[in-house]
């Protein structure tokens, strides 16, 4: 990748270049999230598992992902940010082989524990690397492409499953070699990774990591290459400025408030995004849309083509983001999504309230709730994937100030990924226990209470250097 710039001018090619190399860490992110979900049958059958086996075996990566997610913010304040890319991407590949050769649930488990910990480090380390060589003007953008990664590592995955199924006879069939046709759903994985391993190696490290470790020569080497030699000295000494007043490198006690004492607002702010996100329970969609769809009477059929309008809507409210998300700015898109995904919620609750249910327990909803519910929910997954899907990311990416940017992603992304393991775990008791309707009346409250979060807590950082960034 030397060839991508030139010293004397920089290059916005290369800039790109490099930030889509982060980005392939979303669509792993996206693939390993995605992969597990056509295995469940040859994991059950292979280690001969009850169902709470099972569904630990499944949500077991969520552990690692909070795990990866807190430490991966620090390490990368003392290793640096393409160190931690890279330590994920071995972890991808390890995780991808040792899954599909385990033999036992603690030998599986302990290998999606590990996918878990790449998971979680990318999901804070990209789009913080991104947003620390991207000009202002289109970090945004760049930054955007990270959601849109994911979302296609889900598909890709779903996509692969299906293939190697359908090929096969199924997921316990044997295919290549004599192996059992879910265990090469996890090792096509493999490929990605790989490639992704293999691209870090020709990126540089962030420019603002190396000032803040002292390494200004080397920094500058690397501005240079971004946006030109005689930018580059200017933004190392902006850099420097920015911290100044810190005579010691990162360290988590720098999120403390000297003045008043317990955490900064800045990373309040940050946690309050990264939770939102969550509550909002758009990884109900994602996780349980088959077991939505049919406990909303459809069939199996209709739910997996529902899933795949709902995947295919995702992508292209993604897109709408990338093109306007530096022009129309941070907030006035996370604003208008809370408000939207606030109404469309509510109606998905009211669609499913009141609607008589069969001796089974399942909802017979008419056509025309029905119809309402298919429309809303899309409505929504739409909405959310044009504002706090991305938007949240390039938030957590550049909203902290150079000193804290990696402690505070490490809390922000710990407390993002609890927040995700609370509503997955706890939406089969809610509908057990209380329906859709009320469960989905809960995702509204929270929906209605990100409007408020956004409209009083959140400050626009549309076209701010991380300079500029205040906590």
């Amino acid at each position: 990748m030397n060839t991508a710039s030139h010293p004397e001018k920089g290059s916005t090619a290369f800039v790109i270049l490099i930030s889509f190399v982060a980005t392939i860490g979303g669509f792993l992110f996206g693939f390993d999230s995605g992969v597990i979900n056509g295995t469940v049958d040859g994991l059950q059958t292979a280690f001969q598992s009850d169902s709470f086996g099972t569904g630990f075996s499944v949500s077991s990566m969520l552990l690692g992902c909070a795990v990866g997610a807190f430490f991966a913010g620090r390490l990368a304040d003392t290793y640096g940010r393409r160190t931690l890319l890279i330590t994920a991407a071995v972890f991808f590949i390890v995780s991808a082989w040792g899954s599909g050769i385990a033999n036992s649930t603690t030998e599986f488990v302990f290998y999606r524990i590990l996918g878990g910990l790449a998971v979680g480090a990318a999901s804070v380390m990209a789009p913080a690397y991104i947003s620390e060589v991207a000009p202002a003007h289109y970090r945004g953008m760049l930054t955007s492409v990270q959601q849109i990664a994911i979302i296609t590592g889900l598909t890709a995955a779903f996509l692969s499953n299906y293939l190697l199924a359908n090929v096969a006879g199924g997921s316990l069939a044997e295919f290549w070699f004599g192996y059992e046709t879910w265990r090469w759903m996890f090792w096509i994985e493999l490929v990605p990774a790989t490639i992704f391993l293999v691209a870090l190696l020709g990126i540089p490290e962030s420019p603002r990591y190396l000032v803040v470790r002292g390494e200004t020569v080397r920094a500058e080497g690397v501005l240079a290459r971004l946006y030109g030699r005689a930018i580059a000295a200017i933004k190392v000494q902006e850099i420097k400025d920015s911290v100044a007043g810190e005579l010691h490198g990162p360290r988590f006690s720098d999120l403390i408030d000297k003045q008043k004492g317990g955490l900064r607002f800045i990373v309040w702010v940050g946690i309050g995004l990264a939770v939102l996100q969550q509550l909002v329970g758009i990884n109900v969609v994602f996780y349980y849309g088959a077991v939505l769809w049919q406990a909303a009477g459809f069939t199996e059929s209709d739910a997996l083509a529902i899933n795949v309008i709902s995947g295919s809507i995702s992508i292209a409210a993604c897109f709408i983001t990338f093109f306007f998300v530096d022009k129309i700015g941070r907030k006035p898109l996370l604003w208008f999504g809370s408000i939207g995904m606030a109404i469309t919620l509510g109606l998905v609750a009211y669609a499913f309230a009141g609607e008589p249910v069969d001796e089974a327990g399942n909802l017979m909803m008419s056509d025309s709730a029905g119809l309402l519910a298919l429309i809303a929910a899309n409505a929504y997954v739409f909405l959310f994937n044009l504002s706090w899907g991305p938007v949240m990311w390039i938030m957590l990416g550049e909203m902290f100030p150079n000193q804290i940017r990696g402690s505070g992603l490490a809390v922000a992304g710990l407390a993002q990924w609890v927040a995700n393991f609370l509503v997955t775990a706890t939406f089969p008791v809610l509908l057990v226990g209380l329906g859709l309707s009320a469960a989905y009346g809960i995702y509204t409250f929270f929906a209605a209470l990100s409007v408020v979060f956004v409209l009083y807590f959140v400050h626009e950082t549309k076209g701010l250097e991380l300079e500029e960034m205040k906590g």
